[in-house]
């Protein structure tokens, strides 16, 4: 997937609200791709309940939050979120 041009309210929200989960619970520990996939999901749902908009919320966060590679820490990847949520771009 790639990063959406245009990044909608809700998905910045969503990506900041990612970020400070991942710095507020041990910045330190190695971030898993479940953690990304499984976070996305909930904070998309408490934005939204249950409902298509949810869903909708969810995929586009996973748009845009880039697979987690080996060895990169909560608190590297939420640095990262933080980056694609104000539009700098690495490419």
């Amino acid at each position: 997937m790639t990063t959406p041009l245009v990044l909608s309210d809700d998905t910045i929200t969503l990506l900041g609200q990612l970020a400070d989960t991942l710095d507020a619970k041990r910045p330190h520990a190695e971030m898993l791709e479940p953690i990304r996939l499984a976070r996305a999901l909930v904070l998309a749902e408490q934005l939204h309940g249950p409902t298509e908009a949810a869903f909708a919320a969810e995929q586009d966060v996973l748009a845009a939050a880039p697979p987690v590679r080996p060895g990169t820490t909560r608190g590297e990847y939420a640095a990262l979120l933080r980056l694609i949520a104000q539009g700098v771009s690495a490419g």
